[in-house]
């Protein structure tokens, strides 16, 4: 099987999630390619709808992204921020002038009535995104961290309070309501696999598998996760400390467990090979190689050997 008869839906959150499908996009066409996007980090901001990780996905596909943070715009100013704080506005969450534009034409656009799916591929159109990337939801969805400090919605724990309060759990406000939006069970049904990047388990990807018909749909498909944890740490964000304070050693053989009944194939970073037989006991066929993407060709090259992996095993 060729490459271009592939079909590829994946699931991603975050600086790692967006890296690897821009990597995806790279060795596969557009019409291939879909990008299935947490929105349980959305939350408002000075009355702002933000969707942090589809902007992150979207920003990182358009070349538009900041090489240095991974999230928000490449060249951004700061000018509003700056008088905003002036002003008293409590100025914790970032915004660029260049991206301030995207959450101003959101949130007119949201309280127009358009869906949220709309408005990301009108951006991607105007970004030059041609692969298409879909929020997983059109409903109103919200992660909440339970910790010792109480409960505090995501951006609020991971922004605010940069990760920092010890976590005991997490609670997605809008599931019960919360349907797959519009094009992402058409998707899925027409793939030849499911790619889960190397975002955070517990809220970047957990998110998304709990609308219960978007985890159904991908029942039966083969799916392949990327660990996004490299011996006991992740690369960015708060994975590893989030499975520590739950009582899990943090691995990549954390990950498989916390997978265990929904991949069939878990791809490691070399370093790891040492629990290649205890993942494989768990039915896991496993992956070693390097999985860190230092650039832009390291993420076309982990691509590919996903892509190697699933034309063998499909």
């Amino acid at each position: 099987m060729k490459p271009e008869d592939l079909n590829i839906v994946a699931l991603a959150g975050g600086v790692g999630g967006a890296r690897l499908a821009d990597g995806l996009a790279q060795v596969l066409q557009p019409q291939q390619l879909t990008v299935i996007v947490n929105i349980g980090d959305d939350f408002t901001y000075i009355g702002l709808r933000i969707s942090p990780d589809l902007d992150t996905v979207c920003y990182t596909l358009a070349g538009l992204s900041n090489p240095v943070t991974g999230w928000g715009r490449s060249n951004d100013t700061w000018r509003v921020l700056e008088n905003l704080r002036e002003m008293g506005v409590p100025g914790w969450f970032q915004i660029g002038d260049a991206d301030l534009a995207t959450h101003l034409i959101r949130s007119f656009r949201l309280q127009q009535g358009d869906r949220l799916s709309q408005i990301t591929r009108d951006f991607c159109h105007a970004w030059g995104v041609q692969v298409n990337v879909l929020p997983m939801s059109d409903d109103i969805f919200h992660t909440w961290v339970y910790t010792d400090e109480g409960d505090l919605e995501f951006q609020e724990y991971f922004v605010h309070r940069q990760s920092k309060p010890k976590v005991k759990g997490f609670w997605f406000e809008g599931v019960e309501k919360a349907r797959p939006a519009e094009g992402i069970l058409e998707a899925i049904d027409r793939c030849d696999a499911v790619v889960i990047c190397p975002s955070n388990p517990w809220v970047s990807i957990d998110p998304i598998f709990s609308i219960p018909d978007l985890k159904q749909a991908i029942g039966g498909h083969l799916v392949i996760a990327i660990s996004p944890i490299i011996g006991d740490q992740t690369v960015k964000g708060p994975a590893a400390k989030m499975f520590n304070e739950l009582g899990i050693q943090p691995s990549a053989l954390a990950v498989a467990q916390h997978y265990s009944r929904t991949i069939n194939f878990l791809v490691i970073d070399k370093g790891d090979d040492s629990l290649v037989d205890d993942i494989n006991k768990l039915g896991i066929q496993t992956y070693p190689t390097d999985i860190l993407m230092h650039d832009r060709p390291d993420r076309g090259r982990l691509a590919q050997e996903l892509l190697d992996i699933i034309k063998v095993n499909r």
